[in-house]
């Protein structure tokens, strides 16, 4: 594209052919080899620099342009790494051609090798080796804990003290492209842009993806007269030569009158790219021509990638120590979101650590027609219409602005308190939302020329005549109805905040869950302790009654064997009440005394509750116990005893009738936990009836026949279930019967 194009509009810029532009800048000559060594491309002032027209040296060796010495000494260097370098161009050599002297660089593209020619004025070789104390000079300089803005300016002044350019500015883009002036050295030759911000329209996205590709670009003298290349194709390919690694690449016309328009004669720029994205440029300026040579551009190329990895490592930093603040905040806020029932209250609580968080001035809490603020926000009804067009509009995890009022007008009438807006919806079905309210923030911003798309008499759609700006004069902008903008981290924070808000949510749904299970539960065994008050307890202690009553009647007249047997009765009704009370206190301590596990060795804890069972038993019976290799478990062994001896008395009781009795205890290991069985040969069950076994005063024999409370199997159920395991039984009538019961390897947390 050139000047004479005024009726393209500016969106062309980003279609402009910048890296095929068909020409070079005339400080420097091209020659272009094909792999079998002969030249077929060279720029149209080869003659001017090396004595030989372009069309002369077309089909030529490159001996036959250079001379056999000089083709010897860069074949030499092109013999090796240099030949297959894709890319960046390479230093080859020094030499002297026609009167002049030139550095060579060599870089291979479009199966072309690339040998440039740059006229330079010294008369040695280019010399590297200040390179090393340069950059080491830098990095001492360089402080850890330095700010980018210092750390920027330090590098400024490095690389005008290394090209002697009149000012050079270090700038980064920001998220909407523009780019904001850091850090300025100058010597007062050219005017000065420190803090002032460069609009993102100056350049282009092709331009900006070129200084991604290739980073660094000299423009010598912005009044050159380009060198084109003959023939303009690539004879290999037939397509227009990319020229983007090519360092005489010439420039758009477009750009070298910005360059005059600014009142710059040369330019260089070094791209500074942090985490794979291009953060900014250091840009050199100066009022007149000026050539930097290779060796100096590679020393400023240098101290910009060093500069580079010094911003990525202080921003890498800085945004660690920013979500590890923002983390903290978080996780106090919600320790204390766990601490009562009622959620408003809660979030009540928290409301400090809440606006810490999300730097924010204000929070709100809507839950249903509950709203609940602090801090700066804006009034109820308000709150209420926002949080409507929220569930009307808005549909993510996450809704954030910091202009709120761009998308949701009515804000305008709030912007003071509210122009930013962090919204996260705690249901999908209900209207329950937390919302963060950051305020407006009036700020200007000085831009070094005022905006295309500021000139509020142009529409932002009419085409534009393809011309650089011509002002570069100060102009402020007064912004406002803008809040701070919301950090990624901040962002990322509140989606894990979500999600844990979710998460004590759905614990506590499960908590009432299980609460609804256990009152369920405990309402069964309410109605099954109504019973035994009425029925169980009641029953002994009618016949204490009645005894007592027979014996007073009998006083004097009966026999003292009578008297003894009624004495005996109320006894034995007293005996059988008081169990009844103990039997209940132990089975409601199962279910409120905390387990103390520890490693048991189940084949000792089941010996000594044989032992006991065969005390109790008294010496009468003729029982055969048989009792395997147990393995060990963790427990608690004052509950698991009970257990244990629970089961074992009722296998005692229940062969009674049995000669002999035989009571076998088995137990084996699995990967997860570990089970356990009590079989005996005794009266066995009706397996209809299995369900009542462990349930509170439930029997399935009659008192008569067995004695005992009905308490007995159900605190082995709880006493198992409170470790994690699990009870059942096998039986038939007259056959006998099993209880399992499996204790886990790794207990639950209690």
């Amino acid at each position: 594209m050139t000047l004479a194009s005024p009726s393209l509009d500016l969106t062309s810029c980003d279609r402009e052919p910048i890296r095929t532009p068909g020409s070079v800048q005339p400080h420097g000559c091209v020659l272009a080899l094909a792999p079998d060594g002969t030249v077929v491309q060279a720029s149209d002032n080869l003659a001017h620099h090396l004595g030989v027209s372009a069309t002369a040296a077309l089909g030529r060796t490159l001996a036959g342009v250079v001379g056999d010495a000089i083709a010897a000494q860069l074949e030499g260097e092109l013999a090796g790494e240099l030949s297959s370098v894709a890319g960046r161009p390479n230093f080859a050599a020094t030499v002297r051609l026609n009167g002049g002297c030139f550095d060579v660089l060599v870089h291979r593209y479009d199966a072309l090798l690339m040998l440039e020619f740059e006229a330079v004025q010294r008369t040695g070789v280019a010399d590297f080796r200040h390179l090393y104390p340069l950059v080491g000079d830098f990095l001492q300089k360089l402080g850890d804990g330095d700010p980018v803005e210092k750390m920027s300016a330090t590098a400024a002044a490095e690389i005008r003290a290394v090209t002697g350019f009149n000012r050079v500015l270090v700038y980064r883009f920001d998220d909407e492209g523009h780019g904001h002036v850091l850090a300025e050295s100058g010597d007062g030759g050219l005017p000065s842009y420190l803090g002032q911000r460069f609009p993102a329209t100056d350049i282009p996205k092709q331009a900006r993806e070129l200084y991604a590709l290739n980073r660094i670009r000299l423009i010598h003298d912005a009044n050159y007269t380009p060198a084109r290349l003959v023939p303009p194709e690539n004879p290999l390919t037939g397509a227009l030569n990319d020229l983007s690694f090519a360092a005489l690449r010439s420039v758009s016309p477009v750009h070298l009158q910005y360059m005059r328009n600014m009142g710059t004669m040369a330019s260089m720029s070094v791209s500074l790219m942090v985490q794979g994205r291009l953060w900014g440029l250091i840009s050199c300026h100066n009022a007149a021509a000026c050539h930097i040579t290779f060796d100096k551009r590679t020393a400023c190329e240098q101290l910009g990638q060093i500069l580079a990895l010094r911003i990525e490592s202080r921003e890498m930093a800085d945004e660690l120590q920013f979500r590890l603040e923002v983390r903290r905040t978080m996780v106090d806020a919600l320790a204390g979101l766990t601490q009562g029932a009622d959620f408003i209250e809660n979030m009540g609580n928290v409301f400090p650590q809440l606006l810490h968080f999300a730097r924010a001035g204000g929070v709100a809490v809507v839950v249903d027609d509950r709203i609940v603020g602090f801090g700066e926000t804006p009034g109820e009804a308000q709150v209420r219409a926002l949080v409507g067009w929220l569930q009307a509009n808005t549909h993510d995890d996450l809704y954030h602005t910091e202009q709120l009022a761009a998308d949701y007008p009515p804000a305008y009438a709030f912007r003071q308190v509210a122009s930013g807006l962090l919204a996260m919806p705690i249901s999908r079905i209900h209207q329950h939302y937390l919302l963060w309210f950051r305020p407006e923030v009036v700020y200007t911003i000085d831009w070094a020329g005022k905006p295309r798309e500021k000139e509020g008499d142009i529409p932002a759609d009419a085409p534009r005549e393809l011309s650089p700006r011509t002002s570069f004069a100060s102009w402020r902008e007064t912004v406002h109805g803008t809040a701070l903008p919301w950090h990624p981290g901040e962002l990322e924070m509140a989606v894990e905040f979500r999600t844990a808000l979710l998460g004590i949510a759905l614990e506590r749904a499960e908590q009432m869950a299980e609460l609804a299970d256990e009152l369920g539960r405990a309402n069964k065994e309410l109605e099954a302790f109504s019973y035994s008050v009425s029925h169980d307890l009641r029953a002994p202690l009618r016949h204490i009654a009645g005894f007592a009553d027979l014996l007073m009647e009998a006083a004097g007249n009966d026999s003292l064997e009578k008297r003894q047997r009624f004495l005996k009765n109320i006894k034995e009704s007293a005996r059988l009440a008081g169990k009844l009370v103990d039997d209940l206190l132990s089975f409601s301590q199962m279910g409120r005394a905390s387990l103390r596990p520890v490693h048991v060795d189940m084949n000792d804890l089941v010996r000594s509750c044989v032992d006991k069972v065969k005390l109790d038993a008294g010496g009468g019976r003729n029982i055969v116990w048989h009792v395997g290799e147990l393995p060990a478990v963790t427990a608690d062994p004052t509950f698991l005893q009970l257990a244990v001896i629970n089961l074992l008395s009722n296998a005692v009781k229940f062969t009674g009738q049995k000669d002999p009795a035989e009571i076998r205890i088995e137990g084996r290991r699995t990967d997860t936990e570990s089970v356990f069985s009590v079989a005996d040969n005794g009266t066995g069950f009706n397996m209809d009836y299995v369900h009542k076994l462990f349930g509170v005063f439930q029997r399935l024999h009659r008192m008569e026949d067995f004695q005992g409370t009905g308490i007995g199997l159900a605190n082995v159920r709880r006493i198992v279930e409170r470790h994690g395991g699990r009870v059942a039984a096998q039986g038939a009538l007259n056959e006998g019967a099993t209880f399992t019961f499996t204790i886990p390897n790794i207990l639950p947390s209690t």
